[in-house]
């Protein structure tokens, strides 16, 4: 998995919906929802009682991290 932040446009502040968060992460649904349970992605914030968004901060953090651990674990180029 390598979310861009680049391809996907998304505000600076503000909250975004699953299926917005689901085109920066390309995760199915069920294992979005079980990464939050899990403890690996943000919980979401309840806007209703079966609205749930979240915040734009936590996304980009989500991808920045995602984004170090891939470089860290990449194999060395050039072997």
């Amino acid at each position: 998995m390598n979310p861009k932040l680049d391809n996907n446009p998304i505000p600076e502040f503000g909250f975004l919906r699953l299926p917005d968060v689901l085109k920066i992460i390309p995760v199915s649904r069920s294992s979005w929802w079980a990464g939050v349970q899990e403890g690996k992605y943000p919980k979401g914030i309840k806007l209703g009682p079966r609205t749930t968004a979240w915040r734009v901060e936590d996304i980009r953090n989500l991808v920045r991290e995602i984004n170090t651990s891939n470089s860290t674990n990449s194999p060395s180029e050039g072997r």
